[in-house]
């Protein structure tokens, strides 16, 4: 028998002072309890029960060692149940992590639908536009949106494509633009934190410009850069779903038209699990199936 058994056999018998009793909720034979006592009894080199014919009680040693063993035992009980539990697709935690925009309007609906048909199962969301070490950070499961992920050392799983457009207020000078030439990087309003330029690759299915964004402007929220650039400070590269309300009011117009950077991909990324834990993996299909396809206008 194994050390977590025994314990488990020795504390609900120091409980319940029956070993009849404790056969029955543990589903062994009496004669198996009694060897599992004696085994411990053995491997302490002390007598922890005395036995009647009616009833055990404990010793001194075996109620001193039922007291220190005990709160260890139900900690390493809990453990045991979390983890076995992590590992159903019903229950246990999720730690997750995803874009402000995405998070504040798409992921709220997903979650609640998945709560509701998997009611054991918690989530903790942590919003961030920025990028994280899903290890370190001790998240289940991120979700991105970015360039073709070139980590080695996560697994991640591509949803969709989020196209980008370049867009400006409507009645600014960037709005009659033939040619990206015509940009100069102060124009260009870089998404970024830190202090950090970006670099434009926009093609027209043939020739490249690669422009130099950020100089004038810079922000780690889409958001943000959309009221920018409705403001005319300038032209922004951006997802389709940061502008759709912009340009469906008009405050933005695509401009250029016939040039386009490289997509951006939505993708889920888990840490380097061998295997995903159930429940995170039916999270990830159900997210798929709910997922709006209309994220870019």
């Amino acid at each position: 028998m194994d050390s977590y058994r025994r314990l488990r056999t020795f504390l609900l018998a120091a409980e319940k002072r029956s070993f009849a009793q404790v056969a029955r909720e543990l589903d062994m034979t009496p004669a198996a309890v009694t060897r599992a006592i004696a085994g411990l009894e053995a491997e302490l080199g002390v007598q922890l029960f005395v036995r009647t014919t009616r009833q055990v009680a404990l010793t001194t040693d075996g109620a001193v060692y039922a007291a220190q063993v005990k709160p260890a035992f139900d900690a390493i009980d809990r453990a045991r149940r979390d983890i076995m539990n992590a590992n159903k697709a019903d229950e246990g935690r999720l730690r997750i992590s995803a874009p402000v925009w995405l998070g504040k309007t798409i992921l709220p609906g997903i979650v609640s639908g998945f709560m509701k048909a998997n009611p054991k199962i918690s989530f903790q969301i942590s919003l961030s536009d920025g990028l994280i070490n899903i290890v370190e950070d001790d998240f289940d499961l991120a979700i991105r949106i970015s360039l073709q992920p070139s980590d080695k050392y996560t697994i991640w799983r591509k949803i969709c494509v989020v196209p980008r457009i370049l867009v400006a207020a409507p009645d600014s000078r960037f709005a009659a633009m033939k040619h990206p030439n015509e940009l100069s990087p102060d124009d260009c309003l870089a998404y970024g934190g830190d202090s950090r330029r970006e670099t434009w690759a926009l093609s027209d299915g043939g020739a490249t410009v690669s422009l130099s964004a950020g100089r004038a402007f810079g922000a780690n929220s889409g958001e943000v850069l959309a009221d920018m650039a409705a403001d005319g400070l300038g032209v922004a590269l951006l997802p389709g779903f940061n502008i759709a309300e912009h340009l469906r009011t008009g405050r933005l117009v695509h401009v250029l038209k016939g040039w386009a950077p490289p997509d951006l991909w939505l993708t889920l990324y888990y840490p380097p699990f061998q295997e995903l834990p159930p429940r995170i993996a039916a999270f990830s299909k159900f997210f798929e199936q709910r997922l709006p396809r209309d994220l870019h206008p």
